[in-house]
């Protein structure tokens, strides 16, 4: 189908941007297009007013800053894959933007677009949970910051404010005797998440679990964080036994989706078995990093 009619703006600054979007009844942001454009093509999204960001350089780069790093929002998903910032300090990044959809799909795609749409299937949130992300919004009146256990609301539904734009995710280079890991099981043909878990856990000395964290998406209107899980193994030996216990509360709470792809039942199994993968392995990384 044909998108509805709009007006068409490419600010030169960000500054631009927000007074734009400030000054613009029913506006969308446009950065890689992968998550807005089909869904104006699809007449699913009918915006008045496109604004297009995707080359505000200052919305580029992976930046170190000190013990953080900074990602921009118009970072690509193949430029997160490939950045040795991330490979180095946070490999879970770059390991999860290499499981998204396909080469053209992460070569244009961005991250900071990928986040702001919320798509419950899609691989990104749910890293942002597990690394504890924290997510910069700007608008015209100044900016704020949110963790990404606040920012997921509800299907393609965050906190940001209709005159927000997402800017930067910030995140923490990795501790010593840390190992992060993405798994999926993907849609054979979208590439998106039927169920996918991001682990990431921090060993002590003594071989117990000092931090953890599990981020799922795919399973229900929103990535979501398996609290019981990080409970059950806060503290505990990382042991197979623990790990397979504890994962088995992976989806407490979770109210699972039910489609054409998958059934509530398929999704919410995939997850438990999943999350045991995905602690094991981070575990083993983390013995060895």
């Amino acid at each position: 189908m044909i998108p509805s009619a709009f007006e068409y703006h490419r600010p030169a600054s960000l500054a631009e941007a927000t007074q734009l979007l400030a000054s613009s009844e029913d506006a969308k942001i446009l950065s890689g297009g992968h998550s807005l454009l089909p869904m104006m093509k699809l007449r699913l999204a009918n915006p008045s007013v496109v604004i297009d960001i995707g080359r505000l350089d200052e919305l580029r780069g992976i930046q170190e800053a000190g013990a953080a790093i900074i990602i921009g929002a118009n970072v690509t998903h193949y430029e997160a894959e490939t950045s040795a910032v991330l490979q180095q300090q946070c490999p879970i990044l770059s390991e999860t933007a290499a499981a998204i959809g396909d080469v053209q799909v992460r070569n244009a795609g961005t991250i900071g677009g990928s986040v702001a749409h919320a798509d419950p299937s899609a691989d990104w949130p749910a890293a942002m949970l597990a690394v504890n992300a924290e997510i910069t919004l700007s608008k015209a009146g100044g900016t704020r910051t949110v963790s990404a256990t606040d920012f997921f609301i509800d299907l393609l539904m965050t906190v940001m404010e209709e005159d927000e734009i997402l800017t930067s995710i910030r995140v923490n280079a990795n501790p010593p005797r840390t190992g992060g890991t993405y798994l999926k099981v993907p849609q054979p043909a979208s590439g998106f998440a039927l169920a996918g878990v991001a682990a990431q856990v921090t060993l002590g000395s003594d071989h117990t679990i000092q931090q953890v964290a599990v981020g799922i998406t795919g399973v229900d209107n929103k990535a979501f964080r398996a609290s019981a899980t990080e409970t059950a193994l806060q503290g505990q030996a990382a042991t197979e036994a623990a790990i397979s216990q504890a994962a088995a509360q992976a989806t407490d709470g979770a109210d699972a989706l039910e489609d054409i792809h998958a059934s509530a039942e398929y999704r919410l199994h995939l997850a438990r078995v999943y999350t045991k993968r995905a602690l094991l392995q981070a575990v083993e990384r983390a013995q060895n990093g």
